[in-house]
């Protein structure tokens, strides 16, 4: 006779999904463990870097997670400034012109104020340097994700507000279920892109020198950067390999299923195709441990709705009022911002207030800087700006060139989407300075100097800005719009002329904008390399903050980051703001 084995007595089978979700859950805390020790460690500025396998292995941790915190800090950010931007014309007077300076200034331009700020402020402990170097990687992601969202909130229908007002939404419900799903793509793929743009600079945020001292902090770019120095190629080889691992175990893990999540906010009013569930979503599926987890918090916020519920009950008509009353302030201080033109006005002059006095405060700290420089100093600033700015349009150029017809081709089949996400994923992903190597062998095979390498260099990781953004731009191509221009047979000439540029414009202008950005910051690496003890300089502006920066000539670099503030700044004054306001006027997405 069978006797029923008591429940608590059963043994509890785990499937691979389960043993998979253990050992994420396992890496995690190991990972944080350890960080959290390096954090708290004694001061160590310059670790000696062992190019063994077993520390590549702990140098390719430290690296994920401070690449990881970064992208928490840079989306935050996105989330807050964009927002603000996108919504209210005051902001937008005062952020878009922080985010031009931001997106203007290099990553060693931060270098020196956050590394040595942030040391006298931990001075015995790694925390300061640690903090430094994630924000350093930060200057290098948060710009794009913010241009990006800026973008897609200003390009929201105006039939989808309309339709909010009259449904009466809350500005967290109109965030929510409005404005979020609609820049979720465009958000997506640039969060993939800050990535990379983390990965990118890698090299200069963990090993750097700033004058007479040297700063090394254990990781997967300061590893490459020594493997670089001395000329070891396995070493190279097995750096290469960790970071491969890492980009693509990331994608398989957390993008595609992100880029597959945000398919389902396309305009179409029907969407034919078959949504692809990603392997990765596919394997977890039957694991316990997350059914556990599942259900274990839909059962608090079940109980912690029904205590609300009951708490509320029991309230009075009057409080119940106060209580929607302060639910929908947030509302009402939106609509009294956005059509009270006396607050518009204060919040104007204040803000404008405000920044005139940052701007004197700053000015004078500028003045105490560049009061050493003579007028060479100020010629070979001025010519060297004129070089690198040369590079940056040409790299915008060539990227435009063969990204908008490609990404077109690829992102318009979901076939070909799947066949080539992964890669250029991953492409995208790798930090360009882990191939200058192999691409400065090839260039040297073809006896092509650094003055035109540099550039050729930049492009290697610029490129990708604009494929990203024109594949995102993509995903807002009405579906019902194709098929009437097919229908009404249309030539595949006036098909590209009249749907598929105007539909992409706008997302185009953002990968213009963060590519010229990127650029900018690529040329400090491009234009400056030590590769197998040798130094390999171009002419630029880039070459010359990077010179200053390692011999310590404050003066000269607090000149140079001046030059490319100005020059950036500028142009994008000039060129992408007018591109802004023309893609706000006729490009938005209308029934």
């Amino acid at each position: 006779m069978y006797t029923p084995v008591p429940h608590q007595y059963r043994k509890v089978r785990l499937d691979p999904s389960d043993l998979i979700v253990l050992g994420l859950f396992i890496f995690l805390i190991y990972g944080s463990v350890i960080t959290a020790e390096r954090w708290h460690a004694e001061l160590q500025p310059s670790v000696s870097i062992s190019l063994s396998t077993g520390s590549l292995a702990l140098y390719s941790v430290y690296s994920l997670f401070r690449a990881v915190i970064a992208y928490i800090l840079s989306l935050a950010f996105t989330l807050v400034f964009g927002y603000l931007a996108g919504k209210f014309k005051a902001a937008e007077q005062a952020i878009l012109p922080m985010l031009d300076i931001g997106q203007s200034i290099p990553v060693l331009g931060f270098l020196p104020g956050l590394v040595l700020g942030l040391m006298a402020l931990f001075p015995h402990n790694n925390l300061g340097l640690e903090l430094a170097c994630i924000l350093m990687i930060f200057t290098g992601q948060v710009w794009n994700m913010t241009f990006s969202f800026y973008s897609s909130i200003k390009s929201v229908p105006k039939h989808f507000h309309e339709l909010s007002d009259n449904i009466q939404l809350s500005f967290m419900q109109r965030l929510l279920y409005v404005e979020l799903p609609y820049s979720s793509s465009g958000l997506a793929w640039n969060s993939l892109m800050s990535m990379a743009g983390g990965w990118f600079f890698l090299t200069v945020c963990e090993a750097f020198t700033l004058g007479d001292k040297e700063f090394r902090l254990p990781g997967l770019g300061s590893y490459m950067a020594i493997a670089i120095e001395k000329g070891e190629t396995g070493a190279m080889i097995q750096g290469v390999i960790a970071m491969i691992i890492l980009i693509v175990g990331m994608d398989f893990m957390i993008w595609r299923p992100i880029i597959a999540w945000t398919r389902r906010f396309r305009l179409d009013e029907q969407q034919d195709d078959p949504q692809e569930i990603p392997f990765f979503q596919l394997l977890l599926k039957d694991s316990k441990i997350l059914r556990l987890i599942q259900s274990l918090t839909q059962a608090l916020w079940h109980a912690d709705a029904v205590k609300k519920r009951k708490s509320l009950e029991e309230q009075d008509s009057s409080k119940i009022s106060l209580r929607r009353l302060q639910r929908n302030w947030h509302l009402q201080v939106s609509h009294f911002l956005k059509h009270h033109k006396y607050a518009q006005s204060f919040i104007s002059k204040l803000t404008y207030a405000v920044l005139g006095f940052m701007g004197v405060w700053i000015s004078a700290k500028v003045y105490n800087f560049l009061h050493p420089l003579n007028i060479s100093d100020y010629l070979l600033i001025a010519k060297s700006s004129l070089i690198t700015f040369i590079r940056v349009i040409f790299t915008l150029v060539i990227s435009t060139l063969w990204t908008v017809p490609f990404g077109l081709w690829v992102g318009l089949s979901q076939k070909r989407t799947q066949i080539f996400q992964p890669f250029i994923q991953v492409a995208a992903s790798f930090p360009a300075p882990m191939l200058y190597p192999i691409a400065l062998a090839i260039l040297g095979f073809f006896s092509i100097g650094i003055g035109m390498g540099s550039a050729i260099l930049m492009l290697l990781g610029v490129q990708w800005y604009v494929l990203f953004n024109v594949l995102a731009g993509t995903t807002m191509i009405s579906r019902e719009l194709q098929d009437t221009f097919r229908i009404a047979g249309l030539s595949k000439r006036d098909t590209w002329l009249n749907l598929y540029l105007p539909s992409i414009f706008p997302s185009l202008v953002t990968g213009w904008v963060t590519a010229a950005g990127g650029a900018w910051n690529a040329s400090i690496v491009a234009e400056y390399i030590l590769y197998r003890g040798n130094l390999l300089k171009a002419s630029g502006l880039g070459a010359l903050i990077s010179d200053a920066t390692a011999h310590g000539n404050y003066a000269l670099l607090a000149g140079s980051l001046l030059a490319m503030v100005i020059v950036v700044v500028g142009f994008n004054r000039m060129v992408w703001h007018k591109l802004y306001q023309l893609v706000e006027r006729r490009f938005k997405f209308e029934r």
